[in-house]
């Protein structure tokens, strides 16, 4: 059976389930329910764990995005500019490359409006900035890269824009239940197209 490997930030943890739901009986799915992608540098490191533990993947769908744009106090400047973001982006994708696998990156989820909202998904709750400006340059970015590296893009930006509040919870960051399933099922189709399966 083919093996799939899903990565990235939280956005990626609220679709998981549905996306291995989506592919059962097609694929073996694998990611880590415990632990948040978080920045693209982090993601490297778990990547390369999964990689270390699990083997060879057939595909791998990632997503990075808020944690690498945000500006955490008393910080004044993103955790990764956008410079910084696309080397870590590319070394993502030279490791998974070597390891055999198929790309399919994920654009960051839009935002309804500027503001801030608690983040616990790690051990405390941490402050999140967001602003749809920034969302768009790091996803332009982003898309750019995978242009030149011949990588399909999971439009999930696009996906969620058409829905209404951009199926966005009230703490304006995360989605709602219809907001994953809706992105698990377009990341479950492009899985399955990479495979040949469509």
């Amino acid at each position: 059976m083919k093996k799939v490997l899903l990565l990235g930030d939280s956005i990626r943890m609220g679709y998981d389930d549905y996306v291995k739901e989506e592919l059962d009986g097609k694929c073996e799915v694998v990611y880590d329910a415990e632990d948040n992608g978080r920045f693209a540098a982090y993601t490297l490191w778990q990547a390369n764990q999964m990689f270390k533990h699990h083997g060879h993947f057939d595909v791998v769908h990632w997503n990075n995005g808020y944690w690498d744009m945000n500006i955490e106090a008393p910080m004044t400047e993103a955790m990764h500019p956008v410079e910084e973001y696309v080397h870590f982006l590319k070394r993502i994708i030279k490791l998974c490359r070597e390891n055999g696998a198929k790309i399919i990156f994920a654009t960051t989820t839009p935002i309804l409006e500027p503001g801030m909202a608690a983040d616990n998904t790690g051990t405390q709750a941490d402050s999140i900035n967001y602003n749809n400006e920034w969302v768009e340059l790091y996803n332009d970015a982003a898309k750019k890269l995978m242009a030149e590296e011949n990588i399909p893009v999971n439009d999930l930006y696009a996906l969620c824009k058409e829905g209404e509040h951009y199926y966005k919870c009230p703490d304006m960051l995360h989605l709602t239940e219809e907001g994953y399933r809706k992105c698990a099922k377009q990341a479950a189709n492009m899985i399955l197209k990479e495979l040949g399966e469509a």
